[in-house]
């Protein structure tokens, strides 16, 4: 296994690559975008994604909005880079909630030993669920089958989320719906039905942890 697999997005090509092929060298794989657009879609297209670069300065979408969209859905860690040193700018970013802001011109040595720490803390603080072959990354967002991942909608996750918090627990369509989709939610339970029979299917073999209460609702199974 790798270092992590790190997002870089600059519109300047010479940056990306200087920035690319360096980190290649310290043993990432490096995923790249020309722009704000791009980097989403490779965003939203990886699960695996470890660390993400952003140029603040991009044609289309700029380094804000990717890291404000990106914080909606996900804790990965950001670094802004920026050719301007603005203090404004840099309680920007990290109100929007940039993990790290670096001004160009910078030491490569110096970002790679910025990544290290990020990746570190983030492996430290990260709460990670395990059942029987089924492991869960809260912060991350991630969820795996025996090492596989598993691509999950956020409603699927915040689901299968709830439901392993209260493991052993037999939970009616009604509590389900209330704590997933909130209380003013105007649907109605069968939602609940069409997503768990989603998800065990992307469980596979791990489906069985769900099982079904009948008359009443679903409990995951925790075998001892």
């Amino acid at each position: 296994m790798g270092a992590g697999k790190i997002l870089i997005a600059d519109d300047e090509a010479r940056m990306r690559k200087l920035v690319a092929d360096f980190l290649k060298k310290e043993g990432y794989a490096i995923i790249e975008a020309a722009d704000g657009r791009q980097a989403l879609d490779l965003f939203y297209g990886n699960n695996d994604i470890d660390l993400i670069i952003l140029d603040v300065m991009m044609p289309g979408y700029d380094g804000w909005t990717v890291c404000r969209e990106i914080r909606k859905s996900s804790q990965v860690p950001i670094i802004m880079l920026t050719a301007r040193g603005e203090e404004s700018d840099e309680l920007f970013g990290f109100d929007l909630g940039a993990d790290e802001y670096i001004a160009k011109p910078f030491s490569l040595k110096i970002l790679a030993v910025r990544i290290q720490a990020l990746l570190r803390r983030v492996q430290n603080n990260r709460a990670v669920r395990a059942f029987d072959g089924l492991e869960i990354d809260e912060q991350g967002r991630y969820v795996y089958v025996d090492g596989e991942p598993v691509d999950l909608s956020p409603k699927e996750f915040e689901l299968l989320l709830y439901l392993t918090e209260n493991a052993g627990r037999a939970l009616s369509r009604e509590q389900i719906l209330n704590a997933v989709w909130d209380y003013d939610y105007f649907g109605d339970v069968r939602t609940v039905d069409t997503h768990i029979k989603k998800l065990r299917l992307k469980l596979g073999e791990k489906s069985y942890l769900i099982q079904t209460v009948r008359g009443l609702g679903y409990r995951f199974e925790v075998r001892k």
